[in-house]
């Protein structure tokens, strides 16, 4: 008998998951033709399957007596599948989760491998187990805890760590003077104004976006007639909801097909590679710098950032990131504001990016403002932000007394 639609599904995308692929974007292109409860079924698997995955792993190597890492992948994702759903969801009946494990292997062209797998999985049982370690317990790579615990302390990164095995939660956002398109859908207000939590059903042709993601645009405060360089701006849901303020925008990005998608929002689309100078003359009085990171605030919703990032990736993005707010900076207007933003959780990304383009900028740049939204501690994803002001008049050394004043 072959296994379901929606294991087979789960199967491939996790497959693709291991040579890089994304989980989301991949059960979006792939379980358009599924029935409604398999594409449920097929995403609670792949979703749950990276969240808990050294847990699984673990589980595998006690009820085996092997080690998972020395399974072929193919063999090694079947039982990741079928432990997940004996262990973690009550709704599976057992016997479906062991034979479909056993054809995916087959369908892999594994058939040696089908003995092994029926043995092992028929003595899979959940019921509480003591976990050997803190990794495995939280399914969190060491060194990421060890980052979290000097930022957010011991039970700190026990928090945001827990709350990434969770599924988050879906927002939406509901621009001012469109409430009315809203009514019939099954959401729920927040106090992030236009924001609301999606609780069942379609999103109604309203953008999903964070309510992390949604409280950063307001940092900004923009005005009516503001000039907002919107720096890698894909996909577009920062920009989107700064055209709520009639304004004028230039969003760029380095992508030419992640730019296309922002064609619908008829502003100006600059395709450039912001750590270059950029090509602008005259000032901006508002910039946005949505930088790309290593996405860490957002393991929640894409749990293989956790198996994919290394220490040594956070050095390559903040060199990055200095170029990119250092280039921003150069553009923005006296008495401007900036805001640079990151969905990362380490300090390398965030403040020390900060810190050192305003060691460089000497006078002139304040940092008038820093959030940082923690999962866990509240809703939605990490994020972390400065707002980055301009004194409205170009420094020449004055002394810190001296620039007070004239702030006076």
């Amino acid at each position: 008998m072959a296994a379901s639609p929606a294991r087979r599904t789960a199967f491939d995308i996790l497959r693709q998951v291991e040579r890089g692929g994304y989980a989301s974007d991949l059960l979006r292109l792939q379980t358009g033709k599924l029935s409604a409860r398999d594409a449920g079924l097929a995403g609670e698997i792949v979703f749950g399957v990276l969240r808990r995955q050294a847990q699984l792993d673990y589980l595998l190597r006690h009820f085996s007596g092997r080690d998972p890492g020395k399974l072929d992948l193919e063999v090694r994702l079947a039982f990741r599948i079928g432990v997940y759903q004996i262990c973690y969801l009550d709704r599976v009946p057992r016997h479906a989760a062991v034979n479909d494990s056993v054809e995916l292997v087959k369908r892999a062209h594994k058939r040696s491998a089908a003995g092994l797998v029926n043995a092992v999985m028929r003595k899979v049982k959940p019921g509480p187990l003591r976990w050997p370690d803190r990794e495995t317990e939280l399914s969190q790579p060491a060194w990421l805890l060890e980052n979290w615990e000097r930022l957010f302390g011991v039970d700190g990164a026990r928090e945001v760590a827990a709350a990434f095995l969770e599924a988050p939660q879906t927002y939406i956002r509901v621009p001012a003077g469109r409430e009315a398109e809203a009514q019939g859908l099954k959401i729920e207000k927040t106090e992030t104004p236009g924001c609301y939590r999606l609780l069942d059903g379609p999103a109604g042709g309203f953008r999903q976006q964070d309510i992390s993601s949604q409280a950063i645009v307001p940092l900004l405060e923009l005005e009516p007639g503001s000039r907002l360089l919107d720096l890698c701006a894909p996909p577009g849901n920062k920009t989107a909801q700064a055209l709520e303020t009639p304004i004028e925008a230039v969003s760029c990005d380095i992508s030419l097909d992640r730019l296309r998608g922002l064609r619908e929002l008829g502003i100006p689309l600059v395709n450039l590679d912001a750590t270059a100078v950029l090509p602008f003359r005259a000032g901006f009085d508002r910039i946005l710098v949505d930088a790309p990171c290593s996405g860490t605030g957002t393991i929640g919703r894409n749990p293989e950032i956790k198996w994919r990032i290394q220490p040594s990736d956070l050095a390559v993005h903040h060199a990055r990131q200095v170029r990119l707010l250092r280039n921003a900076l150069g553009r923005l207007a006296p008495g401007g504001r900036l805001v640079y933003a990151t969905c990362s959780l380490e300090r390398e990304e965030n403040e020390q990016v900060v810190e050192e383009v305003l060691r460089e900028q000497g006078l002139g740049v304040i940092v008038e403002r820093r959030m940082r939204r923690v999962p866990g501690a509240g809703p939605g994803d990490g994020f972390y932000a400065a707002v980055l002001v301009r004194e409205p008049f170009q420094a020449t050394g004055a002394s810190p007394d001296e620039r007070e004043d004239a702030n006076i």
